[in-house]
């Protein structure tokens, strides 16, 4: 059982939004125990905030955007994934656009910037969920399950016909060791055939080879001067996003994930699944042995509530 932890002092990043192409800049501030990860924004001289947490999830593509309070935040993954990855249950991400800045595509920048800033243990036990029973959700060849199991783990797998992707399969104990080494730097990746789509689509208009893998049609392989960080970096980035997905449950999962060709639609269903089916988990800490999760979870007094995905 471990403490709580946060960041040591504030901490800024620049750079432009992968879809909007809008400049942003990121403060990661530290934030007392049991506030959790929660994005604020300044406009005129009042602060609007969002918790990141699945009842706050909006539907867009491609990214996880999550909105309430009046302000909607898109492309989330990457800076809570380094959070997450890296420990850190209380933080404040204060931002001043819409849309998280997509720095090399990676969450690596961000982790540099929380080492930067220094992890800080608090003095309030971490809560634990822990999984009792599977959970499966399919949809069509895509599926993602978590089931019972001692320690966190990821196994994920995906199946692109590409002769540098094709199929590739990476396990991932989740450690902040793990995720610092093997984890933070696996980039973002798109097809060279299917940008002009996404632009018509008005997706990705900030998307470049400084923040993008983008493999050609031939077989000879990607747009971009610096090679791949790791032959498997592209499941390796599905992991990255997998738990910065997974941060907006609010509460550190101890199970077993096992995803295939999923993505950001079935990440954050299995987070709210597991929110709807309180039978399949239990708590882990102190005085916790209930399947309550009501003084564990953060509730803002103008959250939105989300219903099941369909």
């Amino acid at each position: 059982m471990q403490t709580q932890q946060t960041i040591g002092q504030s901490v800024s990043m620049s750079g432009v939004g992968l879809h909007s192409a809008c400049p942003s800049q990121v403060t990661l501030s530290p934030a007392p125990p049991d506030n959790g990860i929660v994005f604020r924004r300044k406009v005129n001289s009042h602060v609007e905030t969002c918790q990141a947490l699945i009842r706050n999830l909006r539907p867009v593509e491609l990214c996880t955007a999550i909105g309430s309070n009046g302000f909607q935040i898109q492309t989330t993954e990457h800076v809570l994934s380094a959070l997450w990855g890296l420990g850190i249950d209380n933080a404040f991400i204060d931002i001043d656009s819409e849309e998280v800045p997509a720095m090399d595509g990676s969450a690596a920048p961000f982790a540099q910037l929380i080492q930067l800033a220094g992890v800080v243990p608090q003095a309030r036990p971490r809560t634990y969920l822990k999984i009792v029973e599977p959970i499966h959700i399919r949809n069509q060849n895509r599926e993602i399950s978590i089931l019972p199991a001692p320690l966190p783990k990821i196994t994920y797998t995906i199946d692109y016909n590409h002769p540098l992707i094709q199929q590739q399969t990476y396990e991932h104990e989740w450690s902040a060791w793990n995720f610092q080494t093997n984890i933070a730097e696996a980039r973002t990746f798109a097809f060279s055939r299917e940008i002009e789509a996404l632009w018509d689509r008005g997706l990705g208009k900030g998307g470049s080879l400084d923040n993008t893998i983008v493999f050609s049609d031939s077989e000879d392989g990607i747009l971009n001067e610096e090679e791949l960080r790791f032959p498997d970096e592209c499941v390796r980035h599905k992991i990255l996003d997998l738990i910065g997905d997974m941060s907006l449950l609010g509460t550190h999962v101890v199970g077993h994930i096992i995803a295939n060709k999923s993505g950001h639609d079935l990440h954050t269903q299995l987070v709210q699944t597991i929110m709807d089916n309180p039978d399949a988990w239990i708590l882990l800490g102190p005085e916790k042995d209930q399947t309550d999760v009501s003084d564990l979870i953060p509730v803002g007094k103008d959250s939105v509530c989300l219903t099941p995905l369909a």
